[in-house]
């Protein structure tokens, strides 16, 4: 259905006046019927080579060559009116990001009815029977009231879906989908995989699944093709391509995926196979492996500790006001009757979908969201009530690393001035340029080089943003730091090596850590210990072991199954 030969994307750069290539003869076809994933980091030209199929580029500032046809007609030689009736029409796509994809001052129902009148040209009553049938199809719960939702009232999942269904509203042959499950949680992940199968099938359309984690894309692709640096490396069944990888890159990226039946100390990084070294791979498995007697040793010194923070009772509740002078009808319980400790040195997992109230409980513990009731007691001292003064001083013990870097670094300082601010907040170290020397080894700490010093927050990748935030956190040198998902959004090449880099910090300086994540794999690998929590209350909680091998909520194992390659 979809032939792609010798496919190369140059882009103008403006400030050097050079061409940059970004997709270099890359030939792939996709049959009806079947779904092709392609898989690669951030930057290796997944997403670019997806666009030119709809041709989405700037064409003033893109130079596209070779040949794409779809059912024989040549999509490169169309000129903008005839692509326009094929693009949302016969070829759709669905966008990595619903918020930015979605208009936020339209109803979601209107937005898909809209591209049903415009390519099915029927009226406003037929598009809108059309569209809630859609969201009955996509499994959107409440169809007629979701019509009149504007995005900000649903949750991620919910966006997506209604993403998908406005993709599949003119019944497209082929369906682009670009990295559609992201930054969902396992559970919503795994039901749009299985809603877009089961569409797939039914309607027996061609689909191309874009995505930078290949346990994702082993559940849903027929056909694989891996790309780095603008390049296929490695392409064919699935099948072959998950049990016998044979380029490097691949063999690296199944790797450093955090694998739940193996307890490692080290995850690989996509480094050690690029350098070519086979044995480094196999000596990395072997000798990186945790002994038992490894594991019962540091847990016999953990815990015979007094904890470093306790949680007695704690209680975060938002009110719910209703009625004309707004009174307090009901209470959100976002955080509710908590009670646990964590020991010195050690990281305690807190896993659960979004909502659970995860972030809501590291932000009261870091006192920046007030709790309505209970304790926290850190360091045998009660912060529950503490005044301003005491609390600032607090800050200093313990820190906490954001979800997103970018929103949590000022885009008006340099990394370098991020890092030295809060030593000169609480005044540590004589003078500026002893601060600075600290700051350059906090950089040199967290993988960075000492000219990143002036740099600003946009000139970096989103792994390296990450290390920054981690550098800055690690600055006052804390006993404590929170961890609120801060991996989910990066490449699992990355996040091995920022995995790598939090447990080599806590052995360095013995800190302590609660890790949030929705990511049950990474939670393993990292966690001491694992806290289940779901509506703001604690499910259950144990050591990896007994959390994944005999999970005793309902809901833990609801989401053990969720994970991509778990069987």
């Amino acid at each position: 259905m979809l032939n792609v030969e010798n496919l190369n994307i140059d882009f103008y750069n403006q400030d050097d006046k050079t061409w940059f290539k970004a997709v270099k003869q890359i030939s792939f076809n996709v049959k009806k019927g079947t779904v092709l994933g392609i898989v690669g980091e951030s930057g290796s030209g997944k997403s670019v080579t997806s666009f030119s199929i709809m041709r989405l580029h700037d064409e003033r500032a893109a130079k596209i060559t070779g040949d794409i046809d779809f059912e024989d007609i040549s999509l490169l030689n169309l000129s903008s009116n005839e692509i326009r009736q094929i693009r949302g029409n016969q070829i759709s796509m669905i966008f990595q990001e619903p918020m930015t994809s979605l208009n936020p001052v339209f109803t979601c129902g209107y937005q898909v009815a809209e591209t049903i009148m415009l390519h099915r040209k029927v009226d406003k009553a037929e598009a809108k029977r059309h569209t809630i049938s859609l969201f009955n199809e996509v499994q959107l719960p409440r169809p007629e009231k979701i019509f009149d939702s504007y995005p900000h009232q649903i949750s991620g999942g919910q966006k997506q879906r209604v993403m998908i269904a406005m993709a599949l509203s003119c019944d497209p042959k082929l369906l682009i989908a670009d990295e559609p499950t992201t930054a969902l949680d396992v559970t919503v992940q795994k039901t749009i995989l299985q809603l877009l199968l089961k569409l797939k099938t039914e309607r027996n359309m061609a689909m191309i699944f874009i995505s930078h984690d290949l346990g994702v894309v082993n559940e849903i692709a027929d056909e694989v093709a891996v790309m780095y640096k603008g390049e296929i490396v490695e392409q064919g069944p699935a099948k072959s391509i998950f049990e016998n990888p044979q380029h490097p890159y691949t063999k690296g990226l199944l790797a450093c995926r955090p694998s739940p039946g193996l307890q490692l100390k080290k995850l690989p990084v996509v480094a050690d196979f690029l350098t070519g070294n086979d044995d480094a791979s196999a000596h990395l498995q072997a000798s990186n492996q945790l002994t038992e007697a490894e594991i019962a040793a540091r847990r016999e010194k953990l815990y015979t500790q007094k904890p470093l923070l306790q949680i007695k009772d704690l209680c975060t509740w938002y009110p719910i006001h209703n009625g004309l002078f707004g009174k307090t009808t009901d209470y959100v319980k976002a955080v509710d009757q908590l009670n646990f400790e964590v020991f010195p040195g050690e990281t305690l997992g807190l896993v659960g979908e979004s909502g659970c109230g995860k972030t809501t409980l590291g932000r009261t513990i870091l006192r920046l969201i007030q709790p309505t009731s209970g304790e926290i007691i850190f360091n045998g001292e009660n912060i529950t009530h503490i005044d301003k003064t005491a609390l600032r001083k607090l800050r200093k013990d313990i820190q906490i690393i954001f979800q997103d870097p970018y929103a949590s670094l000022n885009p008006k300082l340099s990394i370098g001035q991020s890092i030295l601010e809060p030593l000169q907040v609480h005044k540590l170290y004589r003078n500026d340029s002893e601060r600075k020397q600290k700051v350059l080894e906090l950089l040199d700490k967290v993988g960075l080089k000492e000219e990143h010093f002036n740099r600003y927050p946009h000139e970096f990748s989103g792994g390296q943003r990450q290390r920054v935030v981690i550098a800055r956190a690690l600055a006052l040198q804390p006993k404590f730091i929170i961890c609120d998902e801060s991996v989910s959004a990066l490449d699992v090449s990355v996040q091995a090596q920022v995995l790598n880099l939090i447990k080599d910090l806590q052995r360095e300086f013995g800190l302590t850590y609660i890790f949030i994540s929705h990511d049950l794999a990474v939670v393993k690998h990292i966690s001491d210990r694992i806290l289940v929590m779901n509506k703001g209350k604690i499910e259950e909680e144990g050591f990896p072991e007994q959390i994944f091998y005999a999970p005793k909520a309902a809901y833990t194992q609801k989401l053990i199954e969720a994970i991509p390659g778990h069987h």
